[in-house]
């Protein structure tokens, strides 16, 4: 027998071999981009490493939007992943579409993976649990707004500390513009930041249903007084300076990075940007102003972020692994470095200890406020969260009537009824396609 015959047997056995214990491929769908993406790969790459008998393939897929479109045509297709990233205005959908998740709590239970749903902090687990408190997705980038200020601008304004309520926000701004500032502050996420967290804040409802999480039938409420009031506020100091609007989602943002505001609402996640963006300049990190007209001692705010659901029509195995992961994501040392290096929320109370441990938050001062604002209350029905169908849509609604009124062409009462009314066409049309 000739050699070259000895060493095709020898790759075949190797081959067959190998095989034999081949690992069990798990594909996650992903929406996180640049070094967030960077990271992703990296926990895929340690827990694939941890163990013999899975690897996770992360694929990203670009936006949200995106990647929740692709997950949905892949399911149609038959080719869809077995876990995939979706943000948190799209829970409804997943909620809806009953065929094709598999609760997390069930998958789980299936696969006799240790699961403790109280380890999770309820106010980032609230948001994907059902009314008897069953999770149906695994948080994984859960954020929630912050305020961030400029410490140097403040000096300079003779400004002391941050403020706490919306009072104090008009008076912080008056003494800013008057010490040259151009503008006291701006947002980003306007729908996020100033219509669903400044109901969770002061606790009053979006809509009723318990905000969308008790079902169908939902009426939207954010044309309210308090929302009114809040609204034409905003416009007013618009007109004055006092408040800039930059833009949708976080094109706000510049406005914070070169200065010219000296306050902004944005997400917890937003930190790493703010420092790349503002090298040598003082940034604190402050809890969202309340009114203090409104309620006494502010609400949590809500989360903003994804989860990752787990999709059907996969073999045991794979979804043995995906139970495994699960786990393994959910440790407090994975947990803990995800949440530093991101500015994203630990998902487990064991997590934010450890953080606390390492001494990460002395060593970062401001970087534990969003925890703080998020756990230092029992959520309510109003700031557990919202949950609405077409949520998407209605947010691009909400932006189109909050700029009619930053432009001085729609009063804040005419534009949130012109919302509240076009809003609930988007959840009488979810409902339809859910029949």
């Amino acid at each position: 027998m000739s050699i070259k015959h000895l060493t095709g047997i020898a790759v075949a056995a190797a081959l067959i071999s190998t095989g034999a214990h081949a690992k069990t491929e798990v594909e996650w769908w992903h929406a996180m981009g640049g070094t967030l993406g960077q990271k992703v790969n990296e926990i895929a790459v340690d827990f694939n490493a941890s163990q013999s008998e899975y690897e996770i393939k992360p694929v990203f897929k670009g936006s949200y939007a995106e990647t929740m479109t692709s997950a949905i045509a892949a399911f149609r297709a038959k080719e869809q992943p077995a876990i995939v990233q979706v943000f948190e205005v799209g829970t409804a959908t997943m909620m809806g579409a009953e065929q094709a998740i598999y609760p997390v709590y069930e998958l789980m239970e299936d696969t006799k993976e240790p699961f403790n749903p109280e380890s999770y902090l309820s106010a980032v687990t609230g948001y994907y649990t059902t009314n008897d408190g069953h999770m149906l997705s695994m948080p994984f980038n859960s954020s929630t707004p912050v305020m961030y200020y400029n410490k140097d601008m403040f000096t300079k304004a003779g400004i002391e500390s941050a403020p706490t309520t919306w009072k104090e926000m008009e008076q912080a701004s008056r003494k800013l513009l008057a010490s040259g500032a151009k503008c006291g502050f701006t947002t980003t996420w306007q729908s996020w930041t100033q219509i669903e967290n400044f109901g969770a804040r002061n606790n009053i409802p979006v809509a009723t249903e318990n905000n969308g999480f008790g079902g169908f039938n939902t009426e939207f409420k954010f044309n309210a007084s308090p929302y009114v009031k809040h609204v034409e506020r905003l416009g007013e100091w618009s007109k004055e300076g006092l408040f800039k609007y930059g833009g949708r989602q976080s094109d706000g943002m510049p406005l914070f990075y070169t200065q010219e505001c000296a306050m902004t609402m944005g997400s917890s996640a937003s930190l790493a940007g703010i420092q790349e963006n503002m090298k040598g300049i003082n940034v604190g990190v402050a809890q969202l102003p309340y009114d203090d007209e409104l309620i006494a001692k502010p609400q949590n705010t809500i989360i903003g972020g994804a989860s990752l659901w787990v999709l059907r029509g996969h073999s045991s195995e794979e979804y043995k692994g995906v139970a495994k992961f699960f786990s393994y994501l959910s440790s407090p040392e994975v947990q803990a470095d995800w949440h530093q290096f991101t500015g994203y929320l630990p998902i487990t109370k064991q997590a934010y200890e450890l953080t606390k441990e390492q001494g990460f938050y002395k060593a970062n001062p401001g970087t534990d406020t969003a925890v703080i604002q998020m756990t230092s209350t029992e959520p309510t029905e109003n700031s557990k969260g919202v949950r609405f169908g077409n949520f998407l849509q209605t947010r691009d609604i909400i932006n189109e009537e909050l700029e009619a009124v930053w432009a001085g062409n729609a009063s804040a009462k005419s534009a949130l009824n012109n919302a509240v009314r076009r809003g609930n066409e988007q959840l009488r049309r979810f409902e339809r396609t859910q029949k």
